[in-house]
């Protein structure tokens, strides 16, 4: 596969030190890293990301993310493999991912459960950087950047 156009934060450079400040900030949320790999992974998975796919594999792994989680993040609800908190991340990333798919895009019970896991600064972050993985999924699927370049 090849690119339809360099990472448009290439061509317009002045976009990509605003993309890192969010990214930095949404860190600070006090969300464990581990998630926020887990949730990056997933989302790039349902909007059919392979560059995100791939560089989200090989960045959880860094941090330290077994294969066998790694595997098990499309079918998480029928695995024993992640934490409470974890799958409630999860939740809310296929929500706010799949924003077009029910009515009531992310339903109050799927909030309140993120919430009984997640204070408010941590919910702020994971919603932060689900918006990101997004706005990295639509940006790379619309460029058709190719999956294993640049990580």
């Amino acid at each position: 596969m090849e690119a339809r156009l360099q990472n448009p934060a290439v061509i317009i450079p002045e976009a990509l030190p605003a993309v890192l400040g969010v990214m930095k900030a949404a860190k600070k949320g006090g969300v464990p890293d581990a998630t926020l790999e887990l949730v990056h992974l997933r989302a790039s998975q349902i909007n059919g990301c392979g560059y995100c796919v791939d560089g989200g594999v090989k960045s959880a792994r860094k941090a330290g993310e077994s294969d066998e989680r790694l595997a098990a993040v499309a079918a998480w609800r029928d695995t024993p493999y992640f934490t409470d908190a974890e799958r409630a991340a999860l939740a809310l990333a296929e929500c706010v991912t799949r924003l077009s798919d029910r009515p009531d895009p992310v339903p109050d019970e799927i909030w309140a459960e993120a919430a009984e896991h997640y204070d408010e600064r941590q919910l702020a972050g994971l919603t932060l950087w689900i918006g990101l993985t997004n706005l990295f999924n639509r940006i790379n699927v619309t460029t058709k950047q190719p999956a294993g370049a640049g990580w």
